[in-house]
C-alpha cells in the first residue's frame, strides 16, 4: 500500500497522519514471592548480566517461536502461557494470570489469558512494559496466496516484544534496581479483521476494562511491538504523541543519545491503533514503540509467513531493549523526572 492507504496492523490499524479520525476480576490467581534469578535464561545458559544481552532476548524469541504458532485454542498457545508464568515468576515480585473468553469478530470463543506481574511492587511509582504474546491465525498478507491461511509464527510481531520485556525483567532482578516495574503480556491481539478496529487488542480491551488491581494506575505504559525485525525504522506514533509527548521526548533522546537516531527517527510519522490506545481511553499515559518505515509501512514480513526466526535481526532487540531499560532506569537516577 502507498503513503496514503491504510494500513492494518494485527490490532494495529494505520492510518494516514493527515487524515486522522480520533476513535475515541482479576486474575485467576496471584502469587507473592518468586524464585532467585539463576544463570538459565529462556531455554539455554548463559551467565547472570549486569547490562542488557541481547543473546538472551534472542533466546526467549527463540522458545517462544519454537512452541509454534501462539494461536488461541491451540496447544502451542497452552504450552507458551505456561511457559510465561514459569518465566514471569522466576525474575517478578507478584504475578497475576487473568484468563478471559472473548468472542471474535468471525464468532469464535477464544481461551485467552492475560499476564500481569510487577517488580518491586511497594514503589507507588510505576511504570508499565507491555507486549502482545499471541500471534496472527492467518497469514492473510503473504505475498503466495496459497500460504495466506498459514497461521504466523509472530516471531517479530509479538515475540520480539515478549522477549525484551523477558531480559529488562530478568536485569532488573539481578541488578535490583530500585524502580516500580509492572509487566503485561497480552492476549488475543491478533485475531481481527481490516475495517473493525474493535475486533482487535481484545486483551487490551479486557485489561482496561478489568484491571488485575483496585484503582491500579501506572504513571506511563510502554508498548513494544515488532522490535526484532531487520533494518528496522522507528518513528513517533501519533496516538503515543497525543498521550505522552513527554516521554516520547524521553524515549527518542535517549536512542539519540545511545547512536540510534539513524533507527529511532524523531518525527511523527503515522497512527497506530495498537493496545496503546486502548490504556489511553482508560487513562494511562501511554506510547507505542512500533516499526514504521515512512512511505513504506510496517516490516515486510509482517502477517507473512516471513515472520519467522530467520527474519529476526539481534542487534534490533538489543538497540531498543537498551534504549528502553535505560529510560526506566535512567527515571530513578534523575528523580522520576
Amino acid at each position: 500500500m502507498n503513503s496514503i492507504s491504510a494500513i492494518f496492523k494485527s490490532a494495529v490499524h494505520a492510518l494516514p497522519f493527515i487524515s486522522m479520525i480520533f476513535a475515541g476480576g482479576c486474575g485467576a490467581h496471584a502469587s507473592s514471592g518468586c524464585e532467585s534469578d539463576s544463570a538459565a535464561v529462556g531455554e539455554t545458559t548463559v551467565a547472570a548480566a549486569a547490562t542488557f544481552s541481547a543473546d538472551s532476548a534472542y533466546q526467549f524469541l527463540k522458545t517462544q517461536v519454537e512452541f509454534g504458532a501462539r494461536v488461541p485454542n491451540t496447544p502451542a498457545h497452552k504450552a507458551t502461557a505456561q511457559w510465561l508464568e514459569t518465566k514471569l515468576r522466576q525474575y517478578c515480585d507478584t504475578v497475576i494470570v487473568t484468563p478471559f473468553k472473548p468472542l471474535t469478530f468471525d464468532n469464535v470463543r477464544l481461551d485467552a489469558r492475560n499476564l500481569f506481574a510487577q517488580i518491586n511492587p511497594g514503589i507507588s511509582d510505576r511504570t508499565l512494559l507491555l507486549a502482545h504474546w499471541d500471534s496472527r491465525p492467518w497469514a492473510d498478507k503473504d505475498p503466495d496466496p496459497a500460504m495466506r491461511d498459514t497461521p504466523v509464527d509472530g516471531a517479530n510481531d509479538g515475540a520480539s516484544g515478549v522477549a525484551v520485556i523477558l531480559e529488562i525483567a530478568r536485569l532488573l532482578r539481578v541488578n535490583r534496581d530500585n524502580v516500580g516495574v509492572d509487566i503485561l503480556f497480552v492476549d488475543a491481539e491478533d485475531w481481527g479483521s481490516e475495517g473493525d478496529d474493535d475486533s482487535w487488542a481484545l486483551g487490551a480491551q479486557h485489561f482496561a476494562q478489568h484491571p488485575p488491581l483496585d484503582g491500579y494506575a501506572p504513571r506511563e505504559a510502554i508498548l513494544l511491538d515488532m522490535v526484532g525485525g531487520k533494518n528496522p525504522v522507528f518513528t513517533r506514533e501519533y496516538f503515543s504523541q497525543q498521550s505522552n509527548p513527554r516521554l516520547n521526548q524521553r524515549i527518542w533522546r535517549k536512542a539519540a543519545e545511545l547512536g540510534y537516531a539513524d533507527i529511532f527517527v524523531d518525527r511523527v510519522e503515522t497512527a497506530v491503533t495498537d493496545d496503546h490506545v486502548r490504556l489511553i481511553e482508560a487513562g494511562i499515559p501511554a506510547v507505542d514503540i512500533i516499526e514504521y518505515h515512512p512511505g513504506q509501512g510496517f516490516n515486510p514480513t509482517w502477517h507473512t509467513t516471513g515472520d519467522n526466526l530467520q527474519n529476526i535481526d539481534i542487534n534490533t532487540l538489543d538497540i531498543v531493549g537498551n534504549v528502553v531499560y535505560q529510560v526506566i532506569t535512567d527515571r530513578q537516577s534523575n528523580g522520576n523526572k
